[in-house]
Order: C-alpha cells, then structure tokens, then sequence
C-alpha cells in the first residue's frame, strides 16, 4: 500500500474519531434516540421532495453547459446520471466522488470530448460554490442583528476571496503565463495531461459570458430550495428557527461535505451541526438529530440511482446469457 494510500486512512481516522469524539461529548444518546423516533414525517417528506425537486433543474444547467460545446444529450439521461452519482457519492470520497461517476460516463457516451465533459462538470461545481457564497453573503445580513455565528463569518469570507482568485486563476489570460510554469511539477505527478484538458475546458466558457450568468442564477435558486430542505428537515426533530440562519448554515454544510478525509461525512456533517446550531441556542441533541436526518435525506436521494443500476444490470444480464460462448479446441 502506497505512503498517500496510508496518509488519507490516517487522516480519515483522526477527523472521523475526533468528529465522532466531540459528538458523544456534546450529546445524550438516549435523549437524542427518542427526538428522532418522534420526528415528524411530514416535514421530512418535505425535505426529501425538495431535494428531489432540485435534480431536472440541476440536470438541465448542465445540459446548457454540454451543449455550449457542442454536445448533446437527452435531459433524460442527464437526470440519470445525477441520480447515479448520488449513489456513487454515498461510497466513494465526498460529492466529488459523484462527480467523477458522471465524468465517467458521460465521456464514454462522446467519445474524444472527455476534456469539454470534465470541464463542464467541474464548471458545474465552481459555479454552484459561487452561488454557495452568494446565498452565504444573503445568510450573514440577514443573521447580522439576529444570531451570533462568531468564527462562521469569517470562514465564509475567506471562501469567498478564494472563489475570486480561482475565478481569475480559471478566465483570465494574463494568468496563463502563470499557470504555465506549474506544467514540469504536473508533469512529474504524471497528471499534466489531465489538468490541462480540464482548465482548457472550463477557460473556454470565457466566451459565454451570457450563459455563465445565467446558469448561475438558476444554481443560485436550486441552493436556495436545497437550504429550505435543510430547515424542513430540522423542524421535523423540533428545531424551530426561522430561514435566516439556515442561509449562513447551508453554504457551509455544502463546503463541509467537500471534506475528502471522511467515511461519507459521517461524524463531521453531524459534529458540523452540532456546534453551529449550538451557537444559536440549539440544544446538543436537537441539533444532531437535525444532522442525522440531513444524512437520511442524502440516503433518499441515493435511492434512485440503486433502482436505475439494479434495473440497467438487469436489462443486460439476459442479453450476455445470449452471447454464445467459444466452442474448445
């Protein structure tokens, strides 16, 4: 097993056990067990629908995105493929894991167009971080006066100055020169190639400007609706806030669940609640109960995708029974 193979289980281990470790400290375990068998499961339905609600909207951005390079696809199978990468997302490292199911597959449906898939995707991710921040700015007036979220504040403001410097890093040619003196250390990694495709696909929506501005004003929708399934699925354990907080906790829980190091965000998603809630006068147990049914919504929506793989490797398996075997020699 390689030194890097060994570095990441250390490192999920220490943030997973210290996560974990905070967790039990901070709550009662009999206590927090009987808010969750008492939720209330018309508000978690409603999480669950909002979150759905939120996958053709998404699927559609992405088509925009596709065929501002010349590539289309059906908003069927678009629809599909987010729905499979949420699974995919449940087993492998964090959303990105996802992310790289639908670069994957996509890029097998257009042969030769992997760069402009990848881009797309990862422009994709860039923008709904922007509008993250965006709604993240919304959240922070409207707490200013309200709620105290201290350390949050700050945190959110310098993924905001790092959104900036990667926009200007990703579209701007005067920073091409820059970037070009990176080229011998990928080359060393052996993963020039494949970062150069990446940022030739993303630096070729400079010519969109139209567009970008447009898809990101649907992401900044799509995140909003996603927010107040985060609120519903809080008031189904009774955590009654009103929305204004939720828009300076969603940005960050969608920051949060970018964390390479964790087993599916188990222990730092519920810890992450835990102490920003508690800010806000939220009892331990309230609040981890609100982050576990986060968690629940998440399984949701990896519900589909299981049917669609269970359903596609059933279609197939009658087809490769067909396929006559060689006769021996």
């Amino acid at each position: 097993m390689s030194w890097k193979r060994w570095l990441r289980i250390v490192l999920t281990l220490v943030v997973t056990g210290g996560c974990t470790a905070y967790i039990f400290w901070k709550i009662d375990i009999g206590k927090t067990a009987h808010i969750l068998a008492s939720a209330r499961v018309g508000y978690f339905l409603l999480a669950v629908g909002l979150a759905l609600l939120t996958v053709p909207p998404m699927a559609w951005r992405w088509k925009l995105l596709l065929r501002a390079k010349g590539i289309e696809d059906n908003l069927g199978w678009l629809i599909r493929a987010y729905l499979v990468s949420y699974t995919a997302s449940q087993v492998l490292p964090t959303s990105v894991g996802g992310d790289a199911v639908r670069i994957y597959e996509t890029a097998k449906r257009h042969p030769g167009r992997g760069g402009p898939v990848a881009g797309s995707i990862l422009l994709e991710r860039a923008l709904g971080g922007a509008a993250t921040l965006m709604l993240a700015g919304a959240g922070i007036g409207l707490a200013i006066g309200y709620y105290d979220i201290g350390i949050y504040l700050w945190v959110e403001l310098a993924f905001v100055l790092a959104t900036i410097v990667a926009g200007v890093v990703l579209f701007s040619r005067r920073a091409r020169p820059l970037l070009r003196r990176t080229v011998p250390i990928l080359k060393r990694l052996w993963v020039e190639r494949h970062v150069r495709l990446v940022y030739e696909g993303i630096h070729s929506y400079r010519e969109n400007a139209g567009l970008l501005v447009f898809v990101t004003f649907v992401t900044v929708v799509i995140q909003a609706v996603r927010i107040v399934s985060i609120w519903a699925g809080a008031e189904a354990v009774g955590v009654h806030l009103s929305l204004r907080p939720y828009f300076a906790l969603g940005p960050l829980l969608f920051l949060v669940m970018l964390v390479p190091f964790t087993v599916n965000g188990i222990a730092v998603r519920e810890s992450f609640f835990v102490n920003f809630l508690g800010r806000l006068s939220v009892g331990a147990d309230e609040a981890f109960a609100a982050g576990f049914v986060f968690f629940l919504v998440t399984i949701a929506l990896a519900l589909p995708g299981v049917a669609i793989w269970a359903w596609e490797a059933l279609r197939r398996a009658p087809g490769q029974a067909k396929v006559p075997r060689e006769a021996p020699r």
